[in-house]
Order: structure tokens, then C-alpha cells, then sequence
């Protein structure tokens, strides 16, 4: 346990002054100190080794009847803070249309409306926003006016000051005080649930189990299977895992440490001269897909036990104050990892689940493949592939110099998605405007190296 310095006192009354709740400030105090004591956050070889093998989620169907009965105790979490500022959107990533007209939450509401008249349970939907995307996603949920439920709609994350990387002092802004405030990472979830008195409601409603999972990803919806085995194991703690490949050598991967238990590392806790073991798929063959199970019980009771503060390992991020402002004071941005909660809990426990469950959207890559005919709504609201299976994994590589931005991909396709459903990897190089009904077949490259260039109407692009 790290002393309690003086240092701290100016942060704690930052936070008082903002309204931040007391176990909040108690949380964000046991990081700084660890930080001033010198702590790094690493994780490094010596601490952890491979996982060689999980259960399959495949392989669980013998718990489907537990889980079905359970659905009607589990209630579904969603992490609804993004603002999707990667992609230049200044509200909610949810409220973006993504098929059919329809956004990311109105996908999700059908999802568990569907599950709700599948089983006739309850199944609530509960959304952790942050102030920003609160309103805009409460009026949108609004519209599916049989989503209401026995339990709050929502509860709100915190936010924590950023820390002068030199002095270890508040960061102070003035052109722009939001700059002095930082997200604490989504492990703060666990915080948030017992501040916003949710966790509370939950149990009190006679709810056991949640499934929290991110609002961006699209294929993560309540698997009766896996809850059953949650169920029949008395399982505290569930991580949804994927085979690692190529395409996920950054991803946070699990590990084992050496007393045994079940840990999760990020890109950000490896030490750099180890950068080239965590890329190695081989030997850390797992990955996180941010799908969590929790027994909201005994995360109640473990919140007890430490006074409210879980200790998760902490990220340590270094970044400028102003993200804006490359020559702004560069600042320490303390966070944690919800999933980094596998390690809390005796006997927690990781599933290999099917690709299928992991689609997130993060880039505007994404984002077009997902508007185009490589996708479809199926009939329990999943957007799932529409491809033959030998095409593979689809691979959409927009330049981002004219792509990035969400206002500029729908700028250069003002008539939508060309068809992908026959494309393996789609590449544009330069300032392309597509026209309307064009086909990308199999590996195409368009590059536009002098200049903008227009792709007519209803033109078939092949190769390069």
C-alpha cells in the first residue's frame, strides 16, 4: 500500500470543486500514488507467459438451458462515452447511421428487443454515457419506446485531471479548462456502477449477470451458451477471447501470471524492448474482444472488500496537453483497462468466441465496409458478413490524407458504398469520388497520384 502523499491535495480539491464522488477520488488517489512512487504499469516477460488454449464458446451448447434461464437475471451493459473524434464527429459515435439507415443504438435496441420476445425476459439495456453523449443518446433510445425497463437507463463515467508529466501537478489551461480533464479508461466502469448507485438497482431488481460489451461493436450481443456456463461454473469473471492474427498484433492479448491467474496486458504495459514478443501471435495467441460477463454479486462483494477502489493495473499514457497544440506541456494521462479486471477475481475465467462477435468500428475503413453489401442486418438485428466464406476477411484501406474524416468519406461517396461483397481488399491512394452501383471485385488499388479523380457510374474496378 503506497503512503499517501501531500502532493495529492491540490488534485482532490480540483475534483471536490468538479462534484466528483468521494470513491471516484479515492480510486484516482491510489494511481497517483502508485505513479509518484514510481510505478510504470509495465507488465514485462518475466511477470507473465502464454495461454496455449480456452474453452470453446462452440463447444458449450450442454449450458444453453441454464443460460436461457438466466437471460432473464442478466442485464446488458453498453459503453457509450466515444465521441468518435478520430473520425471527426463531435457527438456520440452510437448516433452514426450504419445500415440501412439506421445508427449503431438503433441496431442495439432491436438486438435486445429481439432476445426480449425470443425468451420473454426482461434484459435490460443500460448504457454507460459520459456528458457529452448522454442527451443525444437518451432522445434517440426514446424512439423504441418498448425498451423501457425495471432499471435506469444509464449512469455516467468520471473523468480525472490530467498530471503535468514534470511536476506531477494538475494541469492547469485556461484557453480550454475540458483540456484539463481526460478520461480515466474503461475500467472506470466498475467505479461508475457503485457512484452511480447502478449497481445498486441492478442487484436490487434481482439481477445476477451483465454483459458489457463497446456501443461501436455490432457483433456483440448476449450468448445464451456462454451464460449458461457462466451459470453452471459459477463463474465470477468472463473475458470473450479471439484467436490473435496479424491484424490484431497491438490489441491487448491474455496472458498467465506466474502464480496462475489470468491477466491482461495492453500495447501501453509492455516495455519497449518487448514490443516485438507482444506482436508475436505465436506465442500470445489470444486477444480481447472487450466482451466482459460479470457476476455482478461478487463484483459487489470485491468492490467491498477494497473499499471501492478494485486497484486494477494501471496504463500510463504521455501525450500534450492540448491535443491540438503539439508544443502545449506534455501530460500524464492515468487509466485502466476494464477487462484488467480478469486478474481481481479468483477463478475468472477467458472463452474463445467465433470473429463473428468482434466487428467494432473505429475508422471510417470500417465504416464503409460496413455500409456496403458485404454486410447485412440479420433477422435478431447482428449486422454479419454477406460474403462467401472463401473471400476471407475483408480489407477496406482508404487514404486518410482525404478519407479520415466522416464528413469527407461521405463527400467522396455521395451515392453510398460501392458493392463489396465479391472484394478482398479494397485500397485507394489519393483524392477518388465514386460514383453510383460500382463494383470493387476480388484485390482492387485506386490511386489518383495527380489529382482528384471521379470513378463513373456503374463501373466493375478489378486489380489496379
Amino acid at each position: 500500500m503506497v503512503e499517501p502523499s501531500d502532493a495529492f491535495q491540490p488534485f482532490e480539491a480540483k475534483m471536490r470543486a468538479e462534484g466528483l464522488p468521494p470513491v471516484a477520488i479515492e480510486t484516482f488517489r491510489h494511481y497517483y500514488e502508485a505513479l509518484r512512487a514510481g510505478s510504470t504499469g509495465l507488465l514485462s516477460r518475466d511477470a507473465i507467459g502464454s495461454v496455449d488454449d480456452v474453452p470453446q464458446a462452440g463447444a458449450l451448447a450442454a449450458h444453453r438451458e441454464s443460460g436461457v434461464l438466466a437471460l432473464g437475471r442478466c442485464a446488458v451493459i453498453k459503453l457509450n462515452g466515444g465521441l468518435g473524434t478520430s473520425m471527426g464527429m463531435t457527438r456520440a459515435k452510437s448516433l452514426l447511421p450504419v445500415k440501412d439507415g439506421l445508427t449503431f443504438l438503433d441496431l442495439i435496441a432491436e438486438q435486445i428487443l429481439y432476445l426480449r420476445h425470443q425468451h420473454g425476459c426482461r434484459l435490460p439495456l443500460v448504457l454507460m454515457n459520459s456528458f457529452r453523449t448522454r442527451d443525444d443518446s437518451l432522445a434517440l433510445l426514446a424512439r423504441h419506446s418498448e425498451l423501457a425497463s425495471d432499471v435506469p437507463p444509464d449512469f455516467l463515467q468520471h473523468k480525472v485531471p490530467k498530471i503535468l508529466a514534470e511536476e506531477l501537478a494538475p494541469a492547469v489551461w485556461p484557453a480550454n479548462p475540458e483540456n484539463e480533464w481526460c478520461p480515466p479508461g474503461h475500467g472506470d466502469i466498475y467505479t461508475a456502477l457503485v457512484t452511480s448507485g447502478m449497481l445498486e438497482a441492478l442487484l436490487n431488481a434481482d439481477y445476477r449477470f451483465a454483459f458489457v460489451s463497446n456501443a461501436d461493436n455490432l457483433g456483440a450481443v448476449p450468448d445464451v451458451d456462454v451464460l449458461g456456463y457462466i451459470a453452471d461454473e459459477d463463474v465470477p469473471f468472463l473475458m470473450e477471447v479471439c484467436p490473435r492474427t496479424e491484424a490484431h498484433r497491438k490489441g491487448g492479448h491474455l496472458a498467465r501470471r506466474n502464480d496462475g491467474a489470468l491477466v491482461l496486458r495492453e500495447l501501453a504495459q509492455c516495455p519497449e524492448d518487448e514490443l516485438d514478443e507482444f506482436q508475436d501471435v505465436s506465442r500470445f495467441r489470444f486477444f480481447n474482444t472487450n466482451n466482459l460477463w460479470l457476476d455482478l454479486a461478487a463484483l459487489d462483494a470485491a468492490l467491498r472488500k477494497r473499499d471501492g477502489v478494485l486497484g486494477l493495473p494501471m496504463i500510463r499514457n504521455e501525450k500534450t496537453l492540448d491535443p491540438s497544440d503539439g508544443s502545449s506541456p506534455r501530460v500524464i494521462q492515468l487509466e485502466t483497462a476494464m477487462g484488467a479486471a480478469i486478474e481481481v477475481f479468483d477463478g475468472a475465467r477467458a472463452v474463445c468466441v467465433p470473429e463473428s462477435r468482434f466487428a467494432p468500428v473505429k475508422t471510417t475503413n470500417d465504416l464503409l465496409a460496413l455500409w456496403s453489401d458485404a454486410f447485412r442486418v440479420a433477422e435478431d438485428a447482428r449486422v454479419v458478413s454477406a460474403r462467401a466464406p472463401e473471400l476471407g476477411t475483408l480489407v477496406v484501406d482508404l487514404d486518410t490524407a482525404f478519407y479520415k474524416r466522416i464528413d469527407q468519406l461521405q463527400e467522396r461517396f455521395p451515392a453510398g458504398a460501392p458493392s463489396l461483397a465479391r472484394c478482398r481488399r479494397l485500397r485507394v491512394h489519393g483524392d477518388v469520388h465514386f460514383g453510383a452501383n460500382v463494383v470493387a471485385e476480388g484485390e482492387v488499388e485506386v490511386r489518383a497520384d495527380d489529382g482528384p479523380r471521379k470513378i463513373p457510374d456503374g463501373e466493375v474496378l478489378r486489380g489496379t
